[in-house]
C-alpha cells in the first residue's frame, strides 16, 4: 500500500525563494558598499567583515540556488523530487559559515596583542547602515522556517551583531582610545554564532545521514499502529526526511490470522486515518499475513 500527500502546496517553497532572494540581493549589494567604507575608514575590522560578507553572499546565493531547484517535480532521476536538495544548501551553508567564523577568530585573536585605530565617524555610520540593511533581511528570512532558511538567518544574526559591535565600538572609542575593544567583541558575537551554527549544522547532518527526524513521533506512530486490532506486529519501520519539512515513511505490518480478503479494505482505511494526521509527504505500508514470510528478510 502505497500513499502520496497530493494536496501539499508549493507556495511555501517558492515562498522561501523570494525571502532567500531577497536577503541574497541586500547581502550582495552591502557587501561592495562594506569594502569601499572599510578602505576608507581604514577599518580591518569593517575589511574583515565585508571578505566574511562576501563568503555569505555566496552561500546566500547558493542556497537561493538550490532552494528553488527543490521545488522542481520529481522525475525519473529523482523519484521523491528535488526536495533535498534544499538540505544540501542548509548543509553548505553550514559549513561555510562555521569556516568563516574560524577565519574571523583567527584574523580577531592576533589583534589583541597589536589593536589599530581606525576612522571612528566612518565607523559609525557604515555600522548604522550595516545593522538596518542586515537586520531587514534576517526579519524576511525569520518570516520562514525552512531548516534552509534557519541556517541563513544566523548567517544574516551574525553580520547583525557584528554590526551592533562594531557601533559600540565605535561609540566608545570616540571618548576612550581602547581599539582593542575591536577584537574582543569580534571574538565573542563569533564564539555565540559558532555554538548556535554548530547546533544547525548538527541536524542537518543527522538528516542527510536519514536519522529519524522524531523519535517521539516515531514511537507514537508504532502505538497507532499496533493499536489496529487486525496487526499484530510490524518491523522494517523507517521514518526519514527530505529536507527538513517533509517526511517519509514506510512499514511492514503483521496481520493477524482471521484478517479475510474483505477486511483488508477497511483495514487499508483504518491505517490511512491513523497516518493522515502526521502528514507525511509518502508513505509505504506493506501488509503481511500470519503466515506469510518477509520478503525483505534477511537470510
Amino acid at each position: 500500500m502505497h500513499s502520496h500527500n497530493h494536496s501539499h502546496s508549493h507556495g511555501n517553497s517558492a515562498d522561501a525563494s523570494k525571502r532567500i532572494g531577497w536577503a541574497f540581493l541586500l547581502n550582495v549589494v552591502f557587501t561592495v558598499i562594506e569594502f569601499i567604507g572599510g578602505w576608507l575608514t581604514n577599518s580591518t575590522a569593517i575589511m574583515a567583515d565585508a571578505v566574511h560578507d562576501l563568503g555569505d553572499s555566496l552561500s546566500i546565493g547558493t542556497a537561493w540556488g538550490l532552494n528553488k531547484l527543490s521545488d522542481k517535480d520529481s522525475n525519473q532521476t529523482f523519484s521523491y523530487g528535488y526536495k533535498r536538495f534544499s538540505l544540501l544548501g542548509a548543509l553548505i551553508n553550514g559549513i561555510v559559515l562555521t569556516v568563516g567564523s574560524i577565519w574571523i577568530l583567527f584574523e580577531a585573536i592576533p589583534r589583541l596583542a597589536e589593536p589599530e585605530m581606525p576612522q571612528v565617524e566612518g565607523m559609525v555610520l557604515l555600522s548604522i547602515f550595516g545593522m538596518a540593511v542586515n537586520g531587514f533581511a534576517a526579519y524576511k528570512l525569520s518570516e520562514g522556517d525552512s531548516l534552509n532558511e534557519r541556517v541563513l538567518n544566523w548567517h544574516l544574526l551574525e553580520d547583525v551583531l557584528g554590526w551592533v559591535a562594531v557601533f559600540i565600538v565605535s561609540i566608545v572609542l570616540m571618548f576612550k582610545p581602547w581599539p582593542i575593544l575591536d577584537p574582543i567583541l569580534s571574538i565573542g558575537f563569533t564564539l555565540f554564532i559558532l555554538f548556535n551554527v554548530f547546533r544547525n549544522l548538527k541536524e542537518t547532518l543527522m538528516l542527510f545521514l536519514q536519522a529519524t527526524p522524531d523519535e517521539e513521533q516515531l514511537s507514537k506512530i508504532r502505538s497507532d499502529l499496533l493499536a489496529n486490532d487486525k496487526v499484530s506486529d510490524l518491523h522494517h519501520f523507517h521514518i526519514w526526511s527530505l529536507d527538513g519539512e517533509r517526511n517519509v515513511m514506510t512499514v511492514h505490518l503483521v496481520l493477524d490470522e482471521d484478517v479475510s480478503l474483505e477486511h483488508l479494505q477497511s483495514l487499508k482505511e483504518n491505517i490511512h486515518s491513523s497516518l493522515e494526521k502526521y502528514k507525511f509527504e509518502h508513505t509505504t505500508v506493506e501488509l503481511e499475513f500470519a503466515n506469510e514470510q518477509c520478503r525483505d528478510e534477511v537470510n
